[in-house]
């Protein structure tokens, strides 16, 4: 009779623990799959940069632009895999992560174990395909700031110092829990969820310290200093560079939840909204200031909506997220004009895009954050919900610390490049296009390049 009574209470436990077990093996799964899914909605992305790139500038070197698209997936999945994933995941210490997973040493024994030492139910595989990814998009960024008239050996070495070293240092600092992840100022700590600044900053500031020791293309300024338009070849690229990098954006944002859950919704939306109201605002603006609407500087506008929102995607309401994309757009087109001004030349917007509007969306958490986003640890952080400054500072103090580290890591670098192998192809080269001095042969036929 007791072992009766006992079988019948504990069947249906058993039975309850059973359905638990089988609903974490399952949740376990879709996070998993959610994350590899997101992942290859990055990797898309850059055909994204890559369309863009090529559509905004001439003919004559798109072969060259997708010569590096192409070395940054490959050259930056490689390196981040032998070293960089182990200095941004790594217990090294606050500073970096250390050497104790070069080339994953330490992970390959459990690719396939659930939460194994990553956030959540992610396996150590999972989380590498997502991370490495992001650090080719850090790199990407770059390529198009210094198009046209870069080396291309030069620009592989940036390419694999970028991944291996400078992009997975911020990393580490950020979201690997070190340095950036250690401060505190009052009651905030940092946010950046998917990364306005571990991302985009980190390729803004690498594009601007480029592009300002390359120096200006030929003919892109007069003997007065006037800005003189060198006009990309094909706008129907860069328009549907746009969109790819708009869709790819969805796993950018959604992806960072690192979970497949009730939130990546909400994510998603508000990375849409964002966008929109960019292209709004640089709309409005350049139409304003020239007369005209640029399709061109619309794009953009969408990319600094996509970029602002990057950062605050998951601690702000629908308003804010609309409000972030909208200045974005405007600041981008104030931006370029500004860098057009200080003889920086930017063929495609990069540093305007991913460097002033990173900021841009780093800050907006401290103004606008009322959801606590697993990073702020607390609601109604920003100063327009009664937070105070704090949040707004310490978001600015991780702003000036990434700056201070990436532009200083590639000055060093670009400096060494200049003084042993070069950074600027010759006049002659640049004139004639990097297709053919850089790789051999044109990217179009003779007659298409005549006609642009």
């Amino acid at each position: 009779m007791i072992v009766a009574m006992v079988l019948a209470w504990a069947a249906p436990v058993s039975a309850q623990e059973d359905t638990d077990a089988a609903a974490a093996t399952v949740q376990a799964v879709m996070d998993n799959l959610w994350l590899v899914i997101a992942g290859a909605l990055v990797f898309l992305m850059q055909a994204g940069f890559a369309f863009v790139e090529a559509g905004l500038t001439r003919a004559k070197n798109i072969a060259n632009i997708m010569a590096k698209n192409l070395a940054d997936m490959a050259i930056g999945a490689l390196a981040f895999f032998i070293i960089g994933y182990s200095i941004a995941f790594g217990d090294g210490g606050d500073w970096w992560g250390g050497l104790g997973d070069f080339f994953f040493k330490d992970s390959t024994d459990n690719l396939n174990e659930f939460g194994a030492g990553i956030a959540g139910n992610l396996t150590p595989s999972a989380s590498f395909f997502f991370q490495v990814v992001f650090a080719a998009t850090a790199v990407t960024i770059a390529s198009g700031a210094m198009a046209e008239r870069t080396k291309f050996t030069t620009y592989l070495i940036f390419s694999a110092a970028m991944t291996a070293v400078i992009y997975p240092v911020v990393v580490h600092w950020t979201w690997g829990d070190g340095l950036i992840a250690q401060m505190r100022i009052g009651d905030a700590v940092y946010s950046d969820f998917a990364g306005s600044t571990v991302v985009h900053l980190t390729g803004g500031v690498a594009a601007l310290v480029g592009a300002w020791m390359l120096g200006p293309r030929l003919a892109k300024y007069d003997a007065e200093g006037r800005v003189m338009a060198i006009p990309g070849h094909n706008i129907g690229y860069a328009v549907i560079g746009v969109f790819i990098l708009w869709f790819g954006w969805f796993g950018f944002n959604a992806g960072s939840e690192l979970a497949a859950d009730a939130l990546v919704p909400f994510l998603a939306m508000n990375t849409l909204l964002a966008a929109a109201a960019g292209v709004i605002g640089a709309s409005a603006f350049i139409w304003k200031v020239s007369g005209v609407p640029d399709v061109a500087m619309a794009g953009n506008g969408a990319l600094a909506g996509l970029v602002s929102i990057t950062a605050p995607v998951g601690s702000v309401e629908p308003w804010a997220a609309m409000l972030i994309g909208f200045i974005g757009g405007l600041i981008v087109v104030g931006a370029v004009l500004f860098f057009d001004r200080i003889r920086i030349d930017d063929p495609v917007g990069a540093i305007a895009v991913h460097g002033v509007c990173g900021i841009w969306g780093t800050l907006s958490i401290g103004l606008f954050a009322t959801y606590d986003d697993a990073f702020l640890g607390r609601a109604d952080a920003g100063l327009f919900y009664g937070g105070g400054f704090d949040q707004l500072i310490m978001q600015a103090v991780m702003v000036l610390i990434v700056v201070a580290w990436v532009g200083g890591t590639c000055f060093a670098l670009f400096a060494t490049l200049k003084a042993t192998i070069g950074m600027r192809v010759d006049a002659e080269e640049e004139m004639e296009g990097l297709d053919v001095a850089e790789h051999g042969s044109a990217g179009y036929g003779i007659e298409t390049v005549a006609r642009f």
